[in-house]
């Protein structure tokens, strides 16, 4: 007999639908991540060396235009450099832009947190629809007298399997793109704070 996965993935129940409910909010927070969360739109290229010679010359609506025309993390810090200049000292003003930096950053954590619950709930669901085919299985065994037509084992072993195999299958992936995507936060992080050094030196 051939094997079929979608007839396989049909019968496993519940905890199959659910699951492929957390693969598409998976799929589609990692699409989003991937196209909104690059490192250009943290810390363009070519960015400082356009507003330094601005900040120093003072030419402040020259330097606002040039961030606005650069969406970014690094652009909002420097445009709150440029407008708390005359308020702050250098070092409570290198500080409060950090800690706005700090705040953007955490934002773009917190989009890519549901990959970190997928990673987590999707193994769970699997157990449990394991759980489940395990129960079903021997409640034919208990049904039909004996463990001696292994056939009758057949559904809810496969059912378990299926579980199995599908929640790990949803969330190794979606852990992988979690540490990911911490990691590229933290390259971001680097490089923000080394920009912002270069506008304040």
């Amino acid at each position: 007999m051939q094997f079929n996965l979608f007839q396989q993935l049909a019968a496993g129940g519940a905890g199959i639908w659910v699951i492929g409910a957390l693969s598409v909010l998976m799929a589609t927070v990692a699409i989003e991540r991937l196209h909104r969360f690059r490192l250009r739109a943290v810390v363009p290229p070519g960015l400082v060396d356009e507003v330094v010679p601005l900040w120093r010359a003072g030419q402040f609506d020259e330097l606002r235009q040039a961030l606005a025309r650069r969406q970014s993390v690094l652009a909002k810090a420097i445009a709150f450099l440029a407008a708390n200049r005359m308020r702050w000292t250098p070092e409570v003003l290198a500080e409060r832009a950090g800690e706005l930096a700090s705040r953007e950053l955490r934002r773009q954590q917190q989009r890519a947190y549901p990959l970190a619950v997928v990673a987590t709930v999707a193994p769970i669901v699997g157990l449990l629809g394991t759980v489940v085919g395990m129960i079903e299985a021997f409640h034919v065994i208990a049904f039909n007298g004996g463990m001696g037509d292994a056939s009758l084992l057949a559904g809810g072993i496969s059912k378990a399997l299926v579980n199995t195999a599908a929640g790990l299958s949803v969330a190794l992936p979606a852990l992988a793109l979690h540490h990911f995507f911490r990691h590229r936060l933290a390259v971001s992080a680097l490089a923000l704070e080394e920009q912002l050094e270069r506008v304040l030196d």
